[in-house]
């Protein structure tokens, strides 16, 4: 027994140790609970009094447990409640019961209120609001006076659609000025930022919706500056050949050689290679001609080049060339080039006549033109002794009509279009040409 008695009082110590250990660190001080309890109530009172919404809330404290009760307008407000009494010295935890008010009459009387308010504010800014829009009225109106003046703006502008483009960036300059002012004098410049940022969102958006009429109306502007044609040119443009009858702020409308109108859009036509057949006079045409292996090639190549020299459309400088140009299975294909004036000559007629009258020197000079396939030849083809027959005489010479009448005849047709357009055209001769 007096051993056991002995290890209990060895371990009393530790057991004391153990339980010193496991209570939370620090000391607790013990208040007149009840008062801090009335003090925290009112406290909270006089913060949800000075607050507009709170007027039927109750607020109980025991123990410092906040317990609020009552009606609020809508449920924000009473989430809010939470937020407000945890800032309260001495709150220990918070029952919020309060709920969100169906009282039709109390949910009506804050936003008549808040009307009325709205229009004594509305009543007692109006001189001020008067005057801002007075101001923002003289502000626009000079902008649109400045940008109606044509003379200054048709002297600056290379052609009509730019002086239109620098009207239009006059009068809005002018009317975003008259809105600064105006929002400046009623002392709601921040309000302006606002506005920007959602112009320039709804802008963005805009822009991506028409991002082709855009692309062509900065197409157009550029082509309108500077001119890769003019009217009543012939030009081929992303594989289309015609006569340019105008430059919309759209498109670039074609005559085509059968009659019909082009209308390609203006960044195509930006980005597209542009042969102008019209800006030089001079144009050259080429025709090829098969001539057998066994034949001389240089005698072939001296009568087409002497051929075409002598055709009445043929310019003489420059002078007309010939060249053997690739060696077929078959033939040898020789090509001759001469030059017209393509303003009285026909592009067409004249190679259709240089083709024609070459082939007939051929055949009558003998040279052998070969075709890719068999001919058989009848007994009564031949000529005597069974041979075939030889080259009769040479026959005459004469080159055809070959003016350019169709090209003025459509040359016609355009000038008349263009005296009967609608639509503003954007070609000018008195603008820089690339």
């Amino acid at each position: 027994m007096r051993l056991m008695f002995a290890l209990l009082l060895a371990l009393l110590p530790l057991a004391g140790l153990a339980q010193q250990a496991a209570q939370p660190e620090g000391t607790i001080t013990v208040e007149d609970s009840a008062q801090q309890d009335a003090a925290i109530a009112v406290r909270i009172r006089d913060i949800l009094g000075e607050l507009d919404g709170y007027g039927d809330v109750t607020v109980t404290v025991s123990s410092g447990i906040v317990t609020l009760r009552g009606t609020t307008l809508d449920a924000a407000a009473a989430a809010r409640l939470n937020e407000i009494t945890r800032r309260v010295q001495g709150v220990v935890a918070i029952r919020n019961e309060v709920h969100e008010t169906t009282d039709v009459v109390e949910r009506l009387n804050p936003a008549v209120q808040r009307f009325r308010n709205r229009l004594v504010q509305f009543v007692t800014i109006l001189p001020l609001l008067s005057i801002a829009i007075v101001v923002f009225a003289l502000i626009t109106a000079t902008g649109f006076l400045l940008a109606g003046l044509k003379r200054p703006w048709d002297r600056i502008a290379p052609n009509l659609f730019i002086a239109d483009i620098y009207r239009q960036a006059v009068r809005l300059v002018f009317a975003i000025a008259g809105v600064v002012v105006a929002l400046d004098l009623l002392g709601a410049t921040a309000l302006l930022s606002t506005i920007l940022g959602a112009a320039g969102i709804v802008g963005l958006a805009i822009g991506f919706a028409v991002r082709d009429t855009v692309e062509n109306f900065i197409a157009s502007v550029l082509l309108s500056v500077r001119q890769p044609f003019r009217p009543n040119d012939t030009v081929e443009i992303d594989g289309d050949q015609g006569k340019v009858i105008r430059l919309t702020s759209r498109a670039t409308i074609l005559l085509s050689y059968d009659g019909n109108h082009i209308r390609i859009p203006n960044a195509t036509v930006f980005k597209s290679r542009i042969v102008n057949f019209t800006r030089n006079d001079e144009r050259r045409f080429l025709v090829d001609f098969g001539i057998g292996y066994d034949a001389d090639l240089a005698r072939a190549q001296a009568i087409v080049l002497e051929t075409v020299a002598a055709l009445p459309f043929t310019l003489a400088n420059p002078a007309p060339s010939v060249w053997i140009e690739t060696l077929d299975t078959h033939t040898v294909t020789v090509r001759v080039a001469g030059w017209i004036a393509q303003h009285e000559t026909s592009f067409q007629l004249a190679r259709s006549e240089a083709a024609r009258l070459c082939l007939l020197a051929l055949k009558a000079g003998g040279v052998p033109m070969p075709e890719p396939t068999y001919r058989i030849v009848s007994e009564g083809a031949r000529g005597p002794g069974g041979t075939p027959g030889k080259a009769g005489p040479p026959p005459e010479m004469e080159a055809q009509e070959v003016s350019a009448t169709a090209e003025k005849e459509l040359s016609r047709i355009v000038e008349a279009e263009r005296r009967d357009q609608k639509d503003g055209d954007l070609l000018s001769r008195a603008a820089p040409e690339e």
